[in-house]
């Protein structure tokens, strides 16, 4: 297994707490840069709770920090802010038709690590979150390993891309729905929710009313509630945008910071 780790930009955190790093990894498709925000008062004696914001299709790491000063809710929250590329169309999983889009492979075993080995992580306070494409992604990464997050959110998500199929180049990632409809129905969220029924771990999760898919949102919110899983699902007037997902990620990192131990 390849790694490379390098620093790209490091400002001096004490006045504006930002960090590029870099990752390779042999089943991606080519490095992955992330940007890092610390708190501004960040210390080496003490530990910080963590949060990942995952970019949606199309986009990059820039794109969080783009609709949102991430230095602010860092030093806001005390949150340590982590924003990776999911390379324009990865949806954060282990592609089952490219094995060069391992992308679980790559966040579980490299991302997450390195993170915790390089800055004081609180690692039971650990959250994931992301919007459209990362909103999926940010859902896939805690049904596979929930024991590792204290919670997820998502804004906007595709939670069934069965309604979807082929949008936004899954066919790329999961294959030709006409053929193997069974990598769809594979992680299609809304037919995992069985396995994290028993956990008692508070979601949330929000989409705008005239979202394309605030339907399949809907649907998904009354199955955590048939299930008795402890959810915040949040509906509210916007649409598949920036000004919506500005507002919306305000009170996900809120709800957040308030399950901290």
């Amino acid at each position: 297994m390849k790694l490379i780790l390098f620093l790209v930009v490091t400002l001096l955190w004490k006045s504006f707490p930002q960090t590029t790093l870099v990752f390779d990894y042999e089943k991606i498709p080519y490095p992955d840069t992330c940007l890092v925000f610390l708190p501004e008062n960040y210390a080496e004696n003490s530990k910080y709770p963590l949060l990942f914001l995952l970019h949606g299709w199309s986009g990059d790491y820039k794109q969080w920090n783009e609709i949102i000063n991430l230095s602010d809710i860092s030093n806001q929250y005390g949150f340590i802010v982590v924003c990776p590329d999911g390379f324009y169309d990865s949806w954060y999983i282990n592609s089952p038709v490219n094995k060069k889009s391992q992308y679980e492979d790559f966040f579980f075993n490299i991302l997450l690590r390195e993170i915790i080995i390089k800055y004081n992580i609180d690692t039971s306070n650990i959250f994931i979150s992301g919007l459209s494409m990362g909103g999926f992604g940010a859902f896939n990464l805690f049904f596979n390993r929930p024991d590792l997050f204290k919670s997820a959110g998502r804004s906007s998500g595709v939670l069934d891309i069965t309604a979807f199929p082929g949008n936004w180049g899954m066919d790329k990632i999961i294959g030709d729905f006409a053929t193997t409809p069974e990598f769809y129905l594979k992680f299609t969220l809304i037919n995992r929710l069985e396995s994290i029924k028993s956990l008692g771990k508070e979601i949330i999760f929000d989409c705008g009313t005239e979202d394309r898919i605030f339907e399949v949102n809907r649907l998904f919110f009354e199955k955590c509630r048939e299930l008795k899983i402890p959810v915040t699902f949040i509906s509210q007037p916007g649409r598949h945008d920036k000004d919506y997902w500005r507002k919306a990620v305000k009170k996900q990192i809120r709800f957040f910071y308030e399950l901290i131990n």
